[in-house]
């Protein structure tokens, strides 16, 4: 049977908001979207096997699908209804009769009624049409990417919770209660306008930014376009700068996308392992995209100094170092801290004080230097003690690398073995087991 992988990818968002803005219904669309893919998939396979053409567009052979299969439901609870409707004025009389008549007449033109297209944003992107819909401040931010990631990305539930480190029960739950919130706060489907997506823009930032976080934490080397999180949302960038091309955060954030996929290469060892950054062969990043990134970042500074482009000037200073020791590390904590000031978060934090681990060991040994190892760890331990989740496993890694480094080894192979348990990434706990001395297998 074909494959269909990227074309899966790419038709997914299309589809979803062609049936979407047909229906009234995001929840609607997402299923009979995921109805049409599945009728795809076995209408590849056997024309396949009996040596015939493949379909064409599958975007538009997916909504037609799902379009009629939307109609036959409609008509078919339509048929049910009036079946119903017919019983009961038998029963209740003639009054009752000539009124549920009425009724039952009114319901059935309604199902067989083709809704008017969305007609708002029409010269927009599919998929940054959807996130302006899934981002809207009614919802809560989990709420909001648990939507982004399943209507843009169409990713499933499992999948879902799998990225976030959350049982799939959890993210099935915030799915539902999105759909619910979004479906009472806006009622019919409808892209919003263009005042109104400038409004959202920040929200819709932030959802792809959660997006590349998940992808660049948790999918270091993926198998395919499916999995490929992080390139989905360098597309999803691309076309928000073509949206906003002379927005400073949207081009700050495309260069945060780029410039961690540009050093994606060479995150693993050949046992699949996850190496640490000193360790990692700069030789095998990609030179173009970082160019393409530090172009972003360079734009995103001439016009302003928010999140993003705080984000991609560290993101920049990593990606042109020549090698861990030359980068400027004090330039990378000068960042860390302004961006702490516009966008404070635990996450902020542990990234500002990995930093200035970093700086500390590599500089000469004094007392200066003992003592700000010392503060340093004293400020990761509150952050590993404390109750946000990312924060506190970086914060432990931070901790645990200080011990190696610092040549208290078995310390460290004791805390590593425990963050192998804890950590959600397969390289990552290779590679807290392998620094163990445990077998990764």
């Amino acid at each position: 049977m074909a494959d269909l992988g990227e074309d899966f990818v790419e038709a997914w968002p299309r589809i979803v908001r062609a049936l979407a803005a047909f229906t009234g219904s995001l929840d609607d669309a997402q299923e009979y979207a995921a109805e049409a893919m599945a009728r795809a998939v076995a209408e590849v396979g056997g024309r396949a096997d009996a040596g015939g053409r493949p379909l064409g567009s599958l975007a538009a052979w997916c909504t037609a699908v799902g379009k009629r299969a939307w109609i036959d439901d409609r008509r078919r609870a339509g048929v049910e209804l009036r079946h119903a409707q017919r019983e009961a004025r038998e029963l209740r009389g003639a009054i009752a009769a000539e009124a549920a008549g009425a009724a039952g007449g009114r319901v059935a033109a309604s199902a067989l009624e083709l809704p008017v297209g969305d007609r708002l944003g029409d010269a927009l992107d599919d998929r940054v049409a959807l996130l302006f819909v899934a981002c809207d401040p009614a919802l809560t931010e989990p709420a909001r990417l648990v939507l982004a990631l399943r209507v843009v990305c169409g990713l499933d539930v499992p999948r879902i919770a799998a990225h976030l480190g959350i049982q799939p029960a959890t993210a099935a739950a915030r799915l539902t209660r999105a759909k619910h919130a979004l479906a009472k706060a806006r009622g019919r489907f409808h892209v919003p306008e263009a005042p109104e997506r400038r409004v959202r823009l920040p929200v819709v930032l932030a959802s792809v930014a959660g997006m590349f976080t998940v992808a660049h934490r948790d999918v270091l080397d993926p198998l395919s376009p499916l999995d490929d999180l992080g390139g989905q949302a360098l597309s999803i960038a691309d076309a928000l700068v073509a949206e906003y091309p002379d927005d400073a955060e949207v081009r700050g954030l495309r260069a945060v996308v780029r410039l961690g996929l540009a050093r994606r290469p060479g995150r693993l060892d050949g046992d699949g392992a996850a190496l640490p950054l000193d360790q990692v062969d700069r030789t095998t990043w990609d030179g173009r995209l970082i160019e393409a990134g530090l172009s972003d970042a360079a734009a995103a500074a001439d016009r302003g100094d928010g999140r993003f482009v705080l984000e991609a000037a560290i993101a920049g200073l990593h990606s042109s170092a020549r090698s861990f020791a030359t980068t400027d590390w004090n330039q990378v904590v000068a960042f860390y801290r302004a961006l702490e000031r516009v966008w404070g978060s635990p996450s902020v934090t542990a990234g500002r004080l990995s930093a200035e681990l970093h700086r500390s060991l590599l500089a000469p040994e004094s007392g200066e230097r003992t003592a700000a190892l010392r503060r340093i760890a004293a400020e990761l331990q509150d952050l590993a003690d404390g109750s946000a989740p990312y924060a506190a496993l970086d914060a432990s890694l931070a901790l645990a690398d200080l011990a190696w480094r610092t040549g208290r080894r078995e310390q460290a192979a004791a805390e590593y073995a425990r963050l192998a348990t804890l950590v959600p990434t397969e390289p990552v706990r290779r590679f807290c087991l392998a620094r163990a001395g445990t077998d990764a297998g």
